[in-house]
């Protein structure tokens, strides 16, 4: 099995190009982040729009957002349209709109290596890697186990080598045995030496995001100026729902926009427990609470890059446990994707699942998560490669085995399989087989036999017999082991050495100052 699996490639070097880096683990598609070209599934009628639309506006005109920060509160209090009373902002919806139509609808983001730039909108899909689980599973143990920096830096790696993965989210697993005060700054040097992709910054506090941002300014090489310019590394926050949003969210969100970085907010509801038990009204809870934050973004910075997403599923009603990869799911992701196309913001979406290990049932639920994406056209698509226990797990297994899913939407949108010129129709190919012999041998198959179908790195599409021979390896195992041969061959990508003095310098300095504080 592993001989079968230790085919040569083009390494996942910058943007994908032909530049060997040491012996490559698999064969896999070039670096093309997709453009769309379906159109999206749109469940709403043009009454549904307008009903959802009218209960998110009535819930900011009526009820209400919890606002636990005093500047934000005091920045709203500024705008002259909105309603505060203690924590509590109303805004009407004339205003809110107003705001919301200063976003652009379409932007980029443009990390150290330029040829990873991100277009984020339109039509356009990114992948990211899982985000945050504080535990790791793999198949040498075999058990769930608390994150640790090596386990995070070995899942930065499958992030820098697979083209179909397109930014990094935040911490693929929590590296506990690094102490809380200055994680961020080990995390964010591994980030940024391992990857030359689209990093991201937690809203935790000022010292985290004024660090993380100061660390993507010195490892692109620009000035505080040219760092501000534009958009080169995003932050994501969540609300506290129902219907708040919290400090140090809050905090972070309102510096990044200050410096012109990429801002999304992603409501976390789940219906029946924190959002109604129906997905409308789900759906409209996570819209009031998401386009407060984009109103928050425009008054500090007219024109800031926001994008909006609701990651709304539902419980389990017999025991409370989430449940992700749904039919309820995948409705309201649809229904998200219309209302961010009303809206004109570019959306957000996730690949996520309530597995605990990579198997069947991690498979269906993440492909209806990820497909459903696809179909509610969402731009950026987080925890797309590596997410398990509903968040709560990392798995190098389950990340290779998304990036095998992330690779089939890669092809599915290639525009060549849709193409409708004459050698597609190949009538003269048609001619030349007619109804006696077969199309393998001709020209018209030759000159395609290549690249005509997509070529997989992880199915084993070999017959039952074939299979037993090479080792009767399941899917997860044959995963196992393309997870430990793109380690073993992994080369971090180029980084100028004073650029790299300069970056470790800083880490250096800011842990001899304590990091950020904590209460322990």
């Amino acid at each position: 099995m592993a001989k079968a699996l230790r085919r040569r490639q083009r390494a996942g070097g910058r943007a994908g190009n032909a530049e060997r880096r040491g012996t490559a683990a698999i064969e896999q598609m070039p670096w093309a982040p997709p453009v769309n070209i379906d159109r999206p599934v749109e469940p709403l009628d043009e009454a549904g729009i307008a009903a959802i639309h009218d209960g998110a506006m009535r819930i900011l005109e009526e009820i209400g957002i919890e606002f636990l920060n005093p500047e934000a509160l005091e920045v709203l209090r500024g705008s002259g349209g909105c309603t505060i009373r203690g924590e509590n902002v109303r805004m009407g919806r004339d205003f809110v709109m107003d705001m919301i139509a200063k976003a652009p609808r379409e932007w980029t983001i443009t990390p150290r290596n330029p040829a990873r730039q991100l277009a984020i909108g339109g039509r356009n899909m990114v992948f990211g890697n899982v985000s945050s689980p504080p535990n790791y599973w793999d198949m040498a143990l075999g058990r769930k186990v608390t994150g640790n920096r090596e386990m995070c830096r070995n899942l930065l790696k499958l992030s820098q080598y697979f083209n179909c993965v397109h930014f990094i989210g935040g911490y693929p697993v929590e590296p506990q045995d690094i102490h809380a005060s200055v994680r961020h700054l080990d995390v964010l040097y591994d980030k940024l030496t391992l990857t030359d992709k689209v990093a991201h910054a937690y809203c935790l506090g000022q010292e985290r995001v004024e660090d993380v941002m100061e660390m993507v300014r010195i490892a692109a090489g620009l000035s505080d100026a040219e760092f501000e310019a534009r958009p080169h590394m995003y932050t994501n926050i969540n609300s506290t729902s129902p219907l708040k949003h919290d400090y140090p969210m809050l905090d972070g969100w309102m510096r990044v926009a200050r410096r012109n970085q990429g801002l999304v907010v992603t409501p976390f509801t789940l219906a029946g427990a924190m959002a109604p038990v129906t997905m409308s009204g789900a759906v409209t809870l996570s819209l009031a609470e998401g386009l407060c934050a984009v109103v928050l973004a425009q008054i500090i910075r007219p024109g800031a890059c926001c994008a909006i997403g609701t990651f709304t599923s539902n419980v389990d009603m017999k025991t409370g446990a989430p449940a992700f990869g749904t039919p309820e799911y995948m409705r309201a992701t649809q229904m998200t994707g219309q209302m961010a196309r009303f809206y004109g913001l570019p959306m957000r979406a996730s690949g996520v699942c309530a597995a605990n290990v990579p198997d069947g049932q991690a498979m269906w639920e993440t492909s209806n998560s990820l497909w459903s994406a696809v179909q509610s056209g969402a731009n950026m698509v987080y925890h797309a490669a590596g997410w398990l226990e509903g968040g709560l797990i990392a798995s190098p297994e389950k990340f290779v085995m998304d990036c095998e899913i992330l690779q089939h939407i890669q092809r599915y949108m290639d525009p060549t399989l849709t193409a409708t010129g004459p050698e597609d129709i190949a009538l003269e190919a048609v001619r030349e087989v007619g109804c006696q012999s077969h199309y393998f041998g001709i020209q018209h198959t030759q000159d395609r036999y290549t690249t005509a179908f997509y070529q997989p790195f992880l199915s084993d599409w070999s017959n039952y017999e074939a299979w037993e021979a090479a080792g009767a390896a399941w899917t997860a195992q044959r995963a196992h082991q393309v997870f430990h041969d793109i380690i073993a061959s992994f080369e971090p990508p180029p980084m100028e050495v004073a650029i790299h003095e300069e970056l470790a310098a800083f880490v250096e300095r800011r842990k001899a100052e304590g990091g950020a504080p904590t209460d322990f």
